[in-house]
This record gives C-alpha cells, sequence and structure tokens, in this order.
C-alpha cells in the first residue's frame, strides 16, 4: 500500500528524489560551460566533444527503461543506490581523466548510473504518492531537473573563475561527487524497503538494442572522422533499421509480450505528439545552450564567469515562470505550451541573427535577453507538456508511459547535440566572422525543428479535444442518447 504522502516518510522520500534528480541531471549542464577547457586541456577533437556532451544524454536515455523494468521486479531502493554510486565513482574517474576517449568512457558510465537512478525516482514517487500530489511530486522533479540545467552554467563559471581552466574543468566534474554521497547516505536511510511491484517483467531487449543502434546512426553523420562513411549510407541505415524496430514490435506485440513501446501508446495520438513536441524542445534547449557557450568563449573571447552570467537569466526567468505554469495552464491549457514554443522560437532566431549583425561589445548582452525569453518559454513549456502528455497515456500503458517519455527525450539530446555541435564546430574555423556564421547556421538548424514543434503541438492541441470530445459524446444509440423529435 502506497505510504500516505503527508507522513514524514513520504516528505523524505520526496527530498530524496529530488536531491538525487538535482546531482544527476545539474552534472551535464554544469560541464557546458567548461567544454573549451576540457577540449583544449586533453586535446579533443570535435567528435570527441560532441561524445563526450551527447554520449551521457545516449546512455542515461537507454538505461531508463530496463531500470524501470529491474525496479518493478527486484524492488527500487537499491537498484536506487546502486546506480547512485556508479554515477557519483565514475564521475571522480571523469574528473581526473588523462584523455579524452577516457572521459568519453566515463562519461557513457556515468549516464548509464543517472538512468538507472531516475528511472527508480520515477517509480519510487508513484508507489509512495497517489493522486494529485502524485502529481506534484512528478512536477517537482520536472522543476527540478528543468531549474539545475538553467543553475549549471553559472555554478560552473563560478568554479572556473575561482580554480582556473586546466583545475576548473576538473571541478566541475567532480561537483557530483559530494552531492552524490550525501544523497546516497539519505537514500539508504529514507527510502522504503524494497518491494517488488511485478511477479515477472519482460524487458524488450531486441527493442532497446534497435533504439541505441538507430540512434547512433543518426548521430554518426555529425561526428564521424574524414573518411568515414557519407551520410546517404547512415541515412539508408536508419531507415532499415526503423523498420526492423517497427516489425519487431508489432511481432513482439503479436505475441501477447509487450514491446519497448506498448501499441497503446502509438496508437494515442495526443501522447505520441506532446512526446515529438518534448523531445524536440529538449533536444533544441540542451544543443542550443552547448553552442552558445562554446560561442561566447571560442567565438566573442568571453570568460568563463562572462560567459554563465549570459546564462543567468534563463535560469532566474525559467524559475519564476515555473511557479506561475499551473495557473497559465488552467486558464490556457495547451495553447500556452504552444505559445512557449512560439516564444521559444523568437529567442533562438533572435539569438542567431543578433550574431551576424550586433558588434562584440554590446552581443553579450543582446545575447542574455534571448536567453531570458528562453527561460520563460521553457517555464511555459516542460511541466504543462509532461502533464498533458501523460494525462492522454493509455491506462494499460502508464506504467511505461513516463519511461518512454524521458527516454525519447534522452535520444533527442543526444541527436541535437551532435547535430548542432557538429554544424557549430566544422564551420567556426575561420576566425570570428566564421564563428558568427557558424552559430548562425547551428541556430538556424535549431529554429526550423523548434517551428516543426510549434506545428506539432497545434495538432497535439486539436487531437486532445477531439479525444476529449468523444470521451464524453454518447454513441448514438445509447440509453444516454437524447430522443429525437
Amino acid at each position: 500500500m502506497p505510504i500516505p504522502s503527508s507522513a514524514p516518510s513520504g516528505r523524505r522520500v520526496l527530498a530524496v528524489c529530488m536531491a538525487a534528480g538535482f546531482t544527476t541531471l545539474l552534472d551535464q549542464s554544469v560541464l557546458n560551460i567548461a567544454i573549451s577547457d576540457v577540449r583544449d586541456a586533453l586535446h579533443a577533437d570535435s567528435g570527441q566533444i560532441a561524445w563526450i556532451v551527447a554520449g551521457y544524454s545516449l546512455a542515461f536515455g537507454l538505461a531508463l527503461v530496463p531500470g524501470g523494468r529491474l525496479g518493478d521486479v527486484r524492488g527500487r531502493k537499491w537498484l536506487f543506490v546502486t546506480g547512485l554510486a556508479v554515477f557519483t565513482a565514475v564521475g571522480t574517474l571523469a574528473g581526473t581523466a588523462q584523455s579524452a576517449w577516457m572521459l568519453v568512457a566515463a562519461r557513457l558510465l556515468q549516464g548509464a548510473g543517472a538512468g538507472l537512478v531516475n528511472a527508480q525516482m520515477i517509480g519510487t514517487l508513484q508507489d509512495v504518492f497517489t493522486g494529485t500530489r502524485r502529481a506534484r511530486a512528478l512536477g517537482l522533479y520536472v522543476l527540478t531537473g528543468g531549474l539545475s540545467a538553467a543553475l549549471g552554467p553559472p555554478l560552473g563559471g563560478l568554479i572556473l573563475a575561482a580554480a582556473g581552466p586546466e583545475l576548473g574543468w576538473r571541478l566541475t566534474l567532480l561537483l557530483s561527487a559530494p552531492f552524490g554521497l550525501i544523497t546516497l547516505v539519505l537514500a539508504v536511510r529514507w527510502l522504503p524497503p524494497p518491494r517488488p511491484s511485478a511477479r515477472h517483467s519482460e524487458l524488450d531487449g531486441v527493442g532497446l538494442v534497435l533504439v541505441g543502434v538507430l540512434t547512433l546512426l543518426v548521430m554518426l553523420p555529425f561526428i564521424r572522422p574524414p573518411g568515414m562513411l557519407g551520410g546517404a549510407a547512415f541515412a539508408a541505415g536508419a531507415l532499415t533499421v526503423a523498420l526492423l524496430f517497427a516489425g519487431w514490435q508489432r511481432r513482439y506485440a503479436r505475441s501477447g509480450r509487450h514491446p519497448l513501446v506498448h501499441p497503446a501508446l502509438a496508437r494515442s495520438r495526443p501522447y505520441a505528439l506532446g512526446t515529438t513536441v518534448a523531445m524536440a524542445q529538449f533536444g533544441t534547449s540542451i544543443a542550443w545552450s552547448l553552442v552558445q557557450t562554446m560561442f561566447l568563449r571560442d567565438g566573442l573571447g568571453l570568460s568563463a564567469l562572462a560567459a554563465s552570467a549570459v546564462a543567468l537569466p534563463a535560469a532566474l526567468a525559467m524559475a519564476a515562470t515555473s511557479s506561475q505554469a499551473g495557473r497559465v495552464v488552467q486558464r490556457y491549457g495547451q495553447r500556452a505550451v504552444t505559445a512557449g514554443l512560439a516564444l521559444s522560437c523568437t529567442a533562438l532566431l533572435a539569438g542567431g541573427l543578433a550574431a551576424l549583425w550586433v558588434p562584440a561589445g554590446p552581443l553579450p548582452f543582446v545575447l542574455a535577453g534571448t536567453q531570458l525569453l528562453q527561460g520563460v518559454s521553457t517555464g511555459l513549456i516542460v511541466a504543462p507538456n509532461q502533464a498533458f502528455v501523460l494525462r492522454h497515456a493509455p491506462a494499460e500503458a502508464a506504467g511505461v508511459a513516463g519511461g518512454i517519455l524521458q527516454m525519447s527525450q534522452r535520444i533527442a539530446a543526444a541527436v541535437g547535440v551532435s547535430a548542432v555541435s557538429g554544424i557549430y564546430l566544422r564551420g567556426s574555423t575561420a576566425g570570428v566572422a566564421g564563428h558568427r556564421t557558424a552559430y548562425w547556421h547551428a541556430t538556424a538548424a535549431c529554429v526550423v525543428v523548434a517551428s516543426l514543434a510549434v506545428l506539432i503541438s497545434l495538432v497535439a492541441a486539436a487531437r486532445a479535444r477531439t479525444v476529449d470530445v468523444a470521451a464524453v459524446t454518447p454513441a448514438p444509440g445509447s440509453a444516454v442518447e437524447k430522443p429525437r423529435v
């Protein structure tokens, strides 16, 4: 039976989950501000930089679903503790890495540990809380993730300013160690004992492998070394694997088992469309944040502290907007999410055009203004869109809907970082003018994706209204149908 959320144990569980979410999600965002120093210290090329950043998201996303299934079978507490221990220990290895590939490997392992932790966190919140309190707990989890992403760059800038570039980037990676150790102790003490919620739980291993291969085939064209196969070959391979995945999912479902993507989720158009919106928003947000940091530091020559100050308005705006997002959505519904996406497009476009035309002196202030708009848009999009997606998840797939949503976002982040950073790094080789043009091209790619997200959000809202009307409209000939006159 769920633990009453009003009990002290419920509040302690929530505190542990928020601390773990903050620690694992801060770890990625705080590295962005130091990525130029990592590149210089380890002599990393553009492909290695993409793997250092995108590999974490990829491993994180792929670990979510199997981690959730294992938690159903084995209980969540010790898997939570194991994942957090791996995350913390490997974070120490990352902070002491002596080569770029060593750091890539550490980030992949750390991402897998973070994915395992977050899978148990979502399940634990669902086990412990019920009704509206569960929705609030999950909303706090989403808000914690958004705030950690926004606060990461300013915090990283302070560390680099205090410790210098060589030691500073290592400290940004080691930052997770004290937070992880404290959370680990609290998890052992406060999380409820492991209680399996299912006697058996299938894992669609083939489906998971196919998703991983498909993601890699989409990523590699942007980060492949010279002389490797061309983009057409990767596109053909990705299409083949996508068709294989779709066929496998249908076959697995017909056999009576539960595929990686539950058929009911694919049939729910509002869920599928809302998840696509979440993928577009998360992927472009992570990718743009990284590219803007590289542009500020490499293109404009700003210090880490100055570059982090440009990102600070986003954190403040998101915190302020998120606190009011619930009221806005209650009044305007899915239109608030669409408005947030449109605002994000505006911020992206304004930042890209400013990089082309605004002189170097005032440019950081202009970009700080676009960050302010981006923070407002994120507050309007993230938690409200998740609530929309999960509200339209079919009842028979409610248990896996959140995991699939998170996995999709993380995979989108891996692809987005690879693509957008690849566009920027390949073009930023001709002085300041080259950096400006490369930043515009990378931002334009984000604008295209964000614009598509606006259109998809409009369709999702229309589909949701159709579903809601159908749910309350009596069928012809039913007992509640009004008699014809």
